[in-house]
C-alpha cells in the first residue's frame, strides 16, 4: 500500500528547502523539482487573502501530471536560537488516513530524523532515519524514556535537558548537536529543532524534535575554516623549514594525530632539482608534530635522512605525483606507519579497526615535487576518507608552493651573495696611508640581497682612495649592477681622477648603461662616495653622488659628520658634483657606509647618525672591535637592507720618508738633482737602487724642464716603495712611444717604464705630476 504520509520544510520566506521521498510519491513533484519554490505555487488554487501566511488544514495541490490532489497539512513552526520565526515544517496525509494519532503527525518515510517525545520524554513516535540514529528498531524505542535509549558517553544525552526545557516553557529551540554511531566510533553533526505538540486547549502534551543532516555542511565548514587558516599561516617567511613547520602546526591537531614533513635532500641545500633514486627515496625530516604536543622518541628524528622503500607510502607518492591513502587494513599499515616515525596511542589502548590511517600527500608546485607531507591518524574517531585526501592535497600544493617560493629566494639569495662576494675585495692590498677595517653584513630580509659595495684602492704617491656605493634594490640585478660599478670605480681610479670628477665620469657611465633596453642601473638607482687620503698632505678629498656623509672621529676623541655635500644619484645627468677638502690629524678614523646601517622602519635618520657618532667614540682594542661595537650599537635588530662599514684610521709620512726639491728651469741643474737624489738616497741606506733612481730622475726632470712649464718640484716618497713624482704646471700628459732607430729622442720614457715597477701621471690642480716606483732592496 502506497504511503499517504510526508515531511515538508519550509523556510521563513516560504520557500520549499527539505521535500521527502513521501512527499515526492503523493504529488509526483520530485525533490530537486521542488526545494527551491514557494509552496503556493505548489497549490491548484488560490488561497484567499484571509488565509494564514502559509495554508493548513484540507487543501489541493497539483500533482505534477496536473491533476489535483487533496492533502492534509499541518503546520509546526520553527524558531531560530533568539525565538524569532525561522521556517516551518509541514506534516502531510491523505485525507482519511487511518493513522491520525499524535505520533501519526511524523511520517516514517520523511527525508529527516523525527520523533516525537510526551512530557515525560518517552517515545511516542519515531521515523526510520531516526531509528538508524539511535541504532535500534521503532519496537523497541516506542514507550522508553529517551535517556534509557542514549549511552553514557553518548554527546546525544543532552537531548533530554533540552526536551524537558521545550515541555516545561512550550518553546521551540534549534541547537546544533552530535551523536555517536553505534559503532562508537564516529560522531555525527545535526540541526535539531525542537517545537512544543499542543491539543486542541493549547496545553503542552508532548514535544516533537526533527534532525537534519548537517554532517556534511559542518565538515565542509571545517575544511574551509582549514583552507583560510591555511592561507594566513603557511608562507609567513621565506625559509623552507619555517615553512614545513608551519605545515604540520596546521594539520595536527586537528586534521592529524601525526603529522611529518620530509624533503628531497637538494631542497634544503638549495641545488637544482634532481631525479627519484629508482631503489627508494632519500627523503630528509624538517619538520614533526604530535596531537599531544610532543614528538614521541619513536619518531624520526629531525634532520636525519633516511631512504624509504619503493613500496611505502612517502616513495609511492612521489613516484606517482599523487596522494597515496592507507588504511588498516593494509598488512604493512603498522611497519609504513611507523617507517613514517608515526607513533602508536601514547596509554596504549586498543584502536577500533579500520581506524587508523594514513595520508602521504606529494609536496608539489610549478611541476616540481620537493617532498611529501605525511598526515596519520591512530586515535581519531573518523578515518582517512577520499574528501580527507583531496583537503590534504589542497594544504600540501598550499605549502609546496611557499617551499618551492623559498627555494627559489634561497637559490638566488646563494647566487647573489656568491657574485657579490667574488666582487667584494677579499684581502685590501697593504699601503702605509691608512689602517682599515671592515664589516659587510648581506640582507636577511624577504626582497634579498642588496647590492652594496666598498673598496680600498692604492693610488700613487702613496696615496689611498676609499669606496662605498649603493644600489638600489635587490636581487641577481642589482648584484651585478654593483658588479659594473665596483669595476668601473677601480678603471677610473687608474686614471687618477680626482674624486669630484671620477664620479661625474660614473655617472656619465650609468647613464650611458641605463640607456638601453634592459633593467639597468639606471632604474635601479645607485649612490656612491669616493674620497683620496694623502699621507704626506695629510689631506682627504671626498665627494659623494646621493650618499651619506662619512662621520669623522679625531683623535681627541670627538666625532662629526663631514660636512659633505651629498650631490644628486648617480643615473641622473648633466649635474656635477662638489668636493670637500679637509686636513686630519694622524690618528683620525674616517667611518664610511652605507644607508642599511642609520635607516630602518619609523627611524629617525639624524638620531641614528648620533648613535653612530656616539658609538665610534667608545674605546675599542682595534678598529675590527670598533666595527663590531659600532654594529651591535647602530644596527637595527632586523635590517632590511645590506649594511657596508668601513674604518680608516689615517696615518702620516713624516719628514723623514718624503723629501722634496725645487727643480729651477735650467737643463745644468739636472745634473745637480741627481746629486742631491744619490745624497737622499744614501742618507736613507737605498744604495743599490741609487743608480737605477739617477737615470729615472734625470729622464722625468728633463722632461720636465724641456716640455713642461715652471715650476717644477721633484719629490722622493720612501714608503713601501721608493716612489719619484716630478710635478710641472704644464697640465698635458705625456705618452708612451717607441723611438725609431736613427732618432736622437723619444726613449726617456720607455727607459723609466722598464727600470721601474710602474709609472703615471696625474692631473693637479696647478698641472700634472709624472711618478714611478721602484720596489726596495729588501722587497
Amino acid at each position: 500500500m502506497e504511503d499517504a504520509s510526508a515531511a515538508v520544510v519550509v523556510d521563513a520566506r516560504g520557500i520549499v528547502t527539505g521535500w521527502s521521498e513521501g512527499a515526492r510519491r503523493l504529488t509526483g513533484h520530485p525533490a530537486e523539482e521542488a526545494v527551491g519554490r514557494a509552496v503556493r505555487e505548489l497549490l491548484a488554487e488560490d488561497v484567499p487573502s484571509a488565509a494564514p501566511p502559509l495554508p493548513s488544514g484540507l487543501v489541493v495541490l497539483r500533482h505534477r501530471d496536473g491533476h489535483p490532489v487533496p492533502l492534509r497539512l499541518t503546520v509546526h513552526p520553527l524558531l531560530d536560537a533568539r525565538g524569532a520565526p525561522d521556517g516551518h515544517v509541514i506534516t502531510v496525509e491523505r485525507p482519511g488516513a487511518t493513522d491520525t494519532s499524535l505520533a501519526g503527525q511524523v511520517f516514517r518515510q520523511a527525508s529527516l530524523a523525527m520523533s516525537v517525545f510526551d512530557t515525560e520524554q518517552r517515545y511516542l513516535g519515531i521515523n526510520d532515519i531516526a531509528c538508524r540514529m539511535a541504532g535500534s528498531t521503532e519496537a523497541d524505542l516506542l514507550g522508553r524514556a529517551y535517556l534509557d535509549t542514549v549511552e553514557e558517553n553518548d554527546p546525544g544525552r543532552s537531548f533530554d535537558r533540552h526536551l524537558r526545557r521545550v515541555a516545561r516553557t512550550g518553546e521551540p529551540l534549534h541547537l546544533e548537536s552530535f551523536t555517536r554511531a553505534p559503532s562508537g566510533s564516529r560522531l555525527h553533526a545535526w540541526n535539531v529543532e525542537m517545537w512544543p505538540v499542543r491539543d486542541p486547549s493549547g496545553e503542552v502534551v508532548g514535544t516533537a524534535l526533527a534532525a537534519f543532516d548537517s554532517n556534511e555542511q559542518r565538515r565542509a565548514r571545517e575544511r574551509l575554516a582549514l583552507l583560510n587558516e591555511a592561507a594566513a599561516r603557511l608562507g609567513t617567511s621565506l625559509d623552507v623549514v619555517r615553512t614545513a613547520e608551519e605545515l604540520v602546526a596546521l594539520m595536527a591537531p586537528g586534521f592529524a594525530d601525526f603529522a611529518a614533513v620530509d624533503l628531497l635532500d637538494w631542497v634544503l641545500d638549495t641545488d637544482d632539482p634532481s631525479a627519484f633514486p629508482a631503489d627508494g627515496a632519500l627523503l630528509r625530516r624538517v619538520a614533526h608534530r604530535s596531537s599531544t604536543g610532543g614528538v614521541p622518541e619513536a619518531a624520526v628524528p629531525l634532520g636525519r635522512t633516511d631512504v624509504r622503500s619503493p613500496s611505502s607510502p612517502p616513495a609511492r607518492a612521489l613516484r606517482e605525483g599523487r596522494t597515496v591513502l592507507v588504511r588498516a587494513g593494509d598488512p604493512d599499515f603498522d611497519r609504513w606507519a611507523g617507517e613514517c616515525g608515526a607513533p602508536a596511542p601514547a596509554d596504549g589502548r586498543p584502536v577500533p579497526a579500520g581506524v587508523p590511517s594514513l595520508l602521504a600527500v606529494p609536496l608539489r608546485a610549478r611541476g616540481t615535487t620537493f617532498g611529501v607531507a605525511l598526515a596519520v591518524r591512530t586515535a581519531h574517531p573518523d578515518a582517512y576518507s577520499a574528501d580527507d585526501a583531496v583537503l590534504a592535497e589542497e594544504l600540501a600544493g598550499r605549502a609546496a608552493v611557499c617551499v618551492d617560493n623559498a627555494h627559489r629566494f634561497a637559490r638566488e639569495r646563494t647566487t647573489a651573495l656568491t657574485l657579490q662576494h667574488s666582487l667584494l675585495p677579499k684581502g685590501l692590498p697593504g699601503q702605509a696611508a691608512v689602517e682599515v677595517a671592515h664589516r659587510y653584513l648581506p640582507s636577511a630580509s624577504a626582497a634579498g640581497i642588496g647590492g652594496d659595495w666598498f673598496d680600498v684602492i692604492p693610488l700613487a704617491g702613496s696615496r689611498v682612495a676609499l669606496v662605498v656605493g649603493d644600489v638600489v634594490g635587490h636581487g641577481i640585478t642589482s648584484t651585478a649592477a654593483m658588479g659594473r660599478l665596483f669595476t668601473a670605480v677601480r678603471t677610473l681610479a687608474d686614471v687618477d681622477l680626482p674624486p669630484d670628477e671620477l664620479l661625474i665620469h660614473l655617472d656619465d657611465l650609468v647613464v650611458h648603461l641605463a640607456s638601453g633596453d634592459r633593467d639597468d642601473i639606471g632604474e635601479l638607482g645607485a649612490t656612491c662616495l669616493y674620497a683620496v687620503y694623502d699621507p704626506v698632505s695629510r689631506r682627504l678629498t671626498a665627494a659623494a653622488a646621493g650618499h651619506p656623509a662619512p662621520a669623522l672621529l679625531l683623535p681627541d676623541g670627538t666625532c662629526r659628520p663631514v660636512p659633505l655635500s651629498a650631490g644628486p644619484p648617480l643615473g641622473i645627468g648633466g649635474l656635477p658634483f662638489e668636493a670637500t677638502e679637509l686636513q686630519l690629524p694622524e690618528g683620525s678614523v674616517v667611518a664610511l657606509y652605507t644607508d642599511g646601517l642609520i635607516e630602518g622602519p619609523d627611524r629617525d635618520l639624524d638620531q641614528a647618525a648620533d648613535e653612530l657618532c656616539r658609538a665610534l667614540t667608545v674605546p675599542a682594542d682595534s678598529l675590527d672591535s670598533l666595527c663590531d661595537s659600532v654594529l651591535k650599537a647602530v644596527l637595527s635588530e632586523e635590517p632590511g637592507d645590506d649594511v657596508a662599514l668601513l674604518l680608516a684610521r689615517t696615518r702620516a709620512l713624516g719628514a723623514e720618508q718624503v723629501a722634496t726639491r725645487e727643480v729651477p728651469s735650467d737643463p745644468e741643474e739636472v745634473a745637480r738633482v741627481r746629486q742631491w737624489a744619490t745624497e737622499r738616497l744614501a742618507a736613507w741606506g737605498l744604495d743599490e737602487i741609487a743608480f737605477v733612481t739617477e737615470l729615472v730622475v734625470s729622464e722625468l726632470v728633463t722632461n720636465a724642464i724641456r716640455y713642461g712649464t715652471p715650476p717644477v718640484q721633484l719629490r722622493l716618497i720612501r714608503d713601501r716603495t721608493l716612489i719619484c713624482e716630478v710635478t710641472d704646471a704644464n697640465p698635458t700628459s705625456p705618452h708612451l712611444r717607441r723611438a725609431h732607430a736613427y732618432d736622437e729622442g723619444g726613449r726617456g720614457l720607455l727607459l723609466v717604464a722598464q727600470l721601474t715597477r710602474r709609472w703615471g701621471s696625474r692631473q693637479t690642480g696647478g698641472g700634472k705630476t709624472i711618478w714611478a716606483e721602484q720596489p726596495l732592496p729588501d722587497g
